[in-house]
């Protein structure tokens, strides 16, 4: 019995280690290795023509300020492309107001992202252009971000992805720059590993860049609550992966009601959680007999876990296999998950040292860990919860 025990809490505790062991090496070549092998300066004089295309649900408020970043960077052959989808509100004229080319979908039973952008493509496939990319309707983009994300895909040939980032609202509560923090690490700090090593990186879902060819025959019909982790997975499966454009950037603001908090962060965790579950196994096995690379790289990043969750599982695996070692149970898993702890306790704190001081002031880091805890009720939450495949628009009124 002891033998099986043992047996058990070690295998447990290796399939826990692996994504630790990912974060870790992630953050090391973020920190220590050089970056970029391409550097899109938006000063490149490239003839190809851009399609952007912004998939919108009920998001008249903040609608104009994206739409007013993007045509400042459009030249006069480009095109803008607003999909206004299901909306009750007046998205569809807040976009024809401001000059762009508008289309109106009404399907109460395939709403989602993913039909919105599918149904965007339909339009623009009567005249393609040579590069797409798509921007969220809450975002706001940095100078020069749509000529360096065209330049990229012109360099690459391929998908490319900006720097995607998360913003607390000014003056927000320390839960929310854990959060930011949080949000970096992922979109930007992992993202730099990747590409220092030489991989690809995933796809966040806006500032998103395709070449027409590779963007045209995506599957990106489906009520996914994570399509764009999806579809950058399907990308690598083909052998076609993205790559990351830090020079490019895109922002926007997390809700500032807690109910916009809370409804944002569960779609989200749980749209990855259940990917890891479902879709990754599958896709490393498929990454080893195909002896693709990228789609290895991919599908280990996407089996790392919100860090929160990351972090309350090794903790408790440290727990439970010292328990079990008192009780005479072999010590191997003890020793597994206390180097799994410390490979991600380092890698937190390397991320903060060069990328988060800014936001989580040394005096705040205490309060991590009260964070970390509020949220073990979410995943509670995640184990019963079905999600749900429909389009939610993000609560963001003002508290």
């Amino acid at each position: 019995m002891l033998i099986f025990i043992s047996i058990s809490l070690v295998t447990v505790s290796l399939l826990l280690a692996t994504p630790v062991a990912v974060l870790f090496l992630e953050v090391v070549a973020a920190i220590a290795l050089p970056r970029q092998k391409f550097m899109p300066t938006a000063g490149g004089d490239f003839s190809q023509c851009i399609g952007v295309l912004v998939p919108a649900h009920n998001e008249s408020i903040g609608l104009l300020s994206t739409l007013e970043d993007i045509q400042s960077q459009l030249r006069p052959a480009d095109r803008l492309l607003v999909v206004a989808d299901n909306c009750t509100d007046d998205t569809a004229a807040v976009a024809l107001a401001a000059g762009a080319d508008v289309r109106c979908r009404d399907d109460p039973d395939r709403r989602g992202k993913g039909y919105a952008l599918a149904w965007g493509l339909q339009h623009l496939q009567l005249d393609p252009p040579d590069i797409v990319i798509i921007v969220d309707a809450d975002c706001r983009l940095a100078d020069g971000t749509i000529a360096r994300l065209a330049e990229a895909c012109v360099i690459t040939s391929g998908p490319v992805q900006a720097l995607d980032l998360m913003i607390a609202p000014k003056d927000a509560p320390i839960n929310y720059r854990v959060m930011e923090f949080a949000w970096r690490v992922k979109n930007w700090v992992r993202p730099l590993g990747l590409q220092a090593i030489g991989l690809p990186c995933q796809l966040m879902g806006t500032g998103m860049a395709f070449p027409w060819e590779v963007i045209r025959s995506a599957d990106l019909a489906s009520g996914s609550i994570v399509e764009d982790l999806k579809l950058g997975l399907d990308l690598a499966l083909a052998k076609n992966p993205p790559l990351f454009c830090p020079s490019a950037m895109v922002t926007s603001e997390f809700p500032s009601s807690v109910e916009g908090v809370e409804s944002q962060r569960l779609r989200w965790e749980q749209g990855h959680i259940g990917m890891i579950l479902t879709a990754t196994p599958r896709l490393i096995f498929k990454a080893i007999q195909q002896a693709n690379v990228n789609l290895l790289a991919l599908a280990l990043d996407a089996a790392v876990p919100p860090l929160s969750l990351l972090g309350t599982l090794a903790t408790g695996m440290v727990a439970i296999t010292g328990l079990a070692t008192s009780l005479g149970v072999s010590s191997t898993a003890l020793v597994v998950s206390i180097v799994s702890s410390i490979g991600f306790t380092g890698a937190i704190c390397l991320s903060w040292l060069k990328f988060g001081r800014d936001i989580v002031p040394l005096c705040d880091v205490p309060s991590i860990g009260s964070y970390v805890i509020k949220k073990l009720p979410l995943y509670c939450i995640l184990l019963f919860r079905n999600p749900g495949r429909q389009w939610t628009r993000t609560d963001r009124r003002k508290v």
